[in-house]
């Protein structure tokens, strides 16, 4: 699996088509379903993004939930059910569901926004603000991370 960097803002037609970034495109390239997952984030007024290996990943940690728990039955029908499996068209772009571009308030463009595995699309004043809120945030509480790997 790809890595989603950086932040690119795109046009949305009035069809809800966007062009989906090419480093994007490249991160999901060699996966089972080379396209991407959209589904609305419970967090914040924006959209999730990752690729399907991802959401799989997502699902077996739901499913090591207590089974038939209410945290288990929430998150099912707050992602999975909500998820749309998209297809890139020809042109590299994916049209946009009509639920999501209203659950992240998007009209004429969209920011899309890495995040290591995953990406979120929000417009592009929101996430503005939410990144300076983020960094805020850092510069206060100075988080330390340990890093993985070797």
């Amino acid at each position: 699996m790809g890595l989603f960097l950086s932040t690119f803002v795109n046009r949305i037609d009035k069809k809800g088509r966007v062009s989906v970034p090419a480093p994007f495109r490249t991160a999901v390239a060699t996966e089972v379903f080379p396209g991407i997952i959209l589904y609305r984030s419970y967090k914040v007024g924006a959209i999730e993004g990752c690729a399907l290996s991802w959401m799989e990943r997502l699902s077996q940690s739901v499913e090591s939930l207590d089974l038939f728990g209410e945290d288990q039955d929430n998150l099912a029908a707050t992602i999975f059910a909500d998820a749309h499996q998209m297809s890139f068209d020809g042109d590299g772009r994916v049209t946009l569901p009509e639920s999501l571009i209203a659950h992240a308030g998007l009209t004429e463009k969209v920011a899309f926004v890495g995040r290591g595995s995953t990406f979120q699309l929000w417009t592009p004043k929101a996430f503005e603000q939410h990144q300076a809120q983020a960094r805020e945030t850092l510069l206060k509480t100075k988080p330390k991370i340990q890093l993985a790997g070797k």
